[in-house]
């Protein structure tokens, strides 16, 4: 009991002191502000020594003494808390662009000229895009609009993580003779490069002092490479074996980069489907649809530069087939992203449904390098 009465005791001498506390604080703020109310609003300094009042009152006191002058400032940090407050919205609607457009081709310094590879040509022209034309976001800091998006990033990261993955059996298999060839030195430098993170800006104090590589530095000089290769190439000094072994190994090396990125998918849908709003799943998507539009326009090409492999093994109809297949994965745009369960009656499950694409185009890549290994 004595030990209940002193623990009662404490309590309410606690919470006397903190009543006592909150009302002195009350106390001060309402003299305070009444006091910097009169000798705002009075005329001439009628509550106290002006100089007391702070700088900002003082400041604003100066500005109603003086109309013309008064109202302009007024005007101005109104227009400038105004713009500050449209910066990042206006800023993010103009530079927010996926874009997925599936008859894209290179063209001018781009373009593949005769003799050249046209798969090599469409790299080059889709990093020109995103780096050059379409503005690279993914690196973006916090003081400009691109650091406030999402999708646009995801998808710029996937569509360059294709190309990096490309660009390694361009480097292994199809830019020399053989496996005991030299590895062409352009094709080397590019794909080293397109591995480099996609969101590296010029400074980070977090990892270091020093000013480093951008990832759109990195990036243009690999196209820099790929152009110097297809020109060598078109030259007839650079190699581009057109050999069904190779286009097999390319096609295999895409299918099973799938089958990661379909792992991405489920553990997306399996973990956070059940969520209430599942503020990941169109980062996923996005990334996702970037990757699968990048593959869809490197084998529409990589079709031509075998044309004649293609040909060869009848395979015509199987490839325009799996082109279908990546084209319409490719293409999937909802309005609003929804990690839905699979199951769910109301609520749809997109990445579900982008999971099936993907699914059916890797399928369809396995069974055209199965006829390429016969």
């Amino acid at each position: 009991m004595a030990f209940r009465e002193s623990a009662e005791r404490m309590g309410t001498n606690i919470l006397n002191w903190l009543s006592n506390t909150y009302r002195g604080l009350r106390d001060k703020l309402v003299q305070s502000w009444t006091y910097r109310k009169e000798w705002v609003s009075a005329d001439g300094v009628t509550g106290g020594d002006a100089p007391s009042q702070g700088r900002l009152s003082r400041f604003w006191h100066n500005l109603n003494d003086r109309p013309g002058l008064g109202g302009f400032v007024k005007r101005g940090l109104i227009a400038v808390l105004i713009l500050m407050l449209l910066y990042y919205p206006i800023g993010m609607a103009l530079v927010h662009s996926v874009n997925d457009d599936p008859d894209f081709v290179p063209s001018g310094e781009n373009a593949a000229k005769t003799g050249g590879s046209k798969s090599v040509a469409m790299m080059a022209a889709l990093i020109d895009r995103e780096v050059n034309e379409s503005g690279w976001t993914a690196n973006d800091p916090f003081f400009q609009p691109g650091a406030a998006l999402d999708n646009m990033p995801n998808f710029q990261m996937g569509l360059m993580s294709a190309l990096a993955r490309f660009s390694f059996e361009l480097t292994d298999q199809v830019g020399r003779t053989r496996g005991s060839s030299e590895a062409d030195k352009d094709l080397q430098k590019a794909a080293g490069l397109l591995q480099y993170p996609g969101d590296v800006w010029l400074w980070n104090p977090s990892v270091s002092l020093a000013p480093r590589a951008s990832s759109e530095s990195q990036y243009r000089s690999a196209r820099q490479a790929l152009l110097a290769y297809n020109t060598r190439l078109a030259a007839g000094n650079a190699t581009f074996e057109r050999r069904a072994d190779n286009l097999m190994a390319t096609i295999e090396r895409i299918a099973s980069d799938l089958g990661s990125q379909s792992a991405v998918l489920d553990d997306e849908v399996r973990d956070h489907s059940s969520d209430f709003i599942d503020g990941n799943a169109d980062d996923v998507f996005y990334n996702t649809k970037g990757k699968l539009y990048g593959y869809y326009l490197l084998l529409k090409v990589l079709g031509e530069d075998f044309a004649p492999v293609i040909k060869e093994k009848n395979l015509g109809a199987a490839w325009a087939q799996m082109l279908d297949t990546f084209r319409e994965a490719a293409e999937l745009s909802p309005f609003v992203i929804i990690n839905g369960e699979p199951d769910a009656a109301f609520q749809p499950s997109h990445l579900a449904a982008q999971g099936f694409y993907l699914l059916r185009a890797r399928t369809q890549a396995r069974e055209v390098a199965n006829v390429l290994l016969k």
